[in-house]
């Protein structure tokens, strides 16, 4: 498996059908591509999990740019946030894990894009690439950028 990253929303306003939209019109300005099959996910006694969106860049072609986004049901297990002090987080904001990438190393730009949209709409939510300690703040994004695109983006401290 390579490297996960994770949209972290406030507990108190996070709902699947929320992060569904949010993530639509962000698609939508980021001008890239999403597909929404309405697969869902469960796990062994049948509980829902979640559910998932591709995200595509235009290009269609055979090696086009891809990745999954789940967004998970408010009852899924996995959905707390527990790393505040890993990422230098206040533990009282209270965050879901709820907005997972599965796998980001190959797709920067496309995860740039569509999350510098994501995070122009909701400005304090965070966005966290798991094997490293720290998260990414709209203000963050905005500095981003502003500046030459680097492919190593989310590999690097943005502070």
């Amino acid at each position: 498996m390579g490297t996960t990253a994770f949209i972290l929303i406030s507990q108190k306003k996070y709902t699947p059908e929320r992060l569904l939209a949010d993530s639509i019109i962000s698609a939508y300005h980021a001008d890239v591509m999403l597909n929404f099959h309405n697969s869902k996910n469960y796990d062994s006694n049948g509980q829902f999990l979640s559910t998932t969106l591709n995200i595509n860049d235009k290009n269609v072609r055979e090696n086009s740019e891809s990745f999954i986004l789940y967004v998970d049901a408010l009852d899924n297990p996995n959905l707390d946030f527990f790393d505040y002090e890993y990422v230098g987080l206040n533990p009282n904001y209270k965050l879901y894990q709820a907005g997972t990438i599965e796998e980001v190393y190959g797709v920067e730009e496309l995860v740039f894009q569509f999350i510098y949209h994501y995070l122009k709409a909701n400005p304090d939510d965070y966005f966290w690439v798991a094997d490293y300690d720290w998260v990414y703040s709209w203000e963050d994004m905005q500095r981003l950028k502003s500046l030459p695109y680097d492919s190593e983006w989310c590999y690097k401290n943005p502070k």
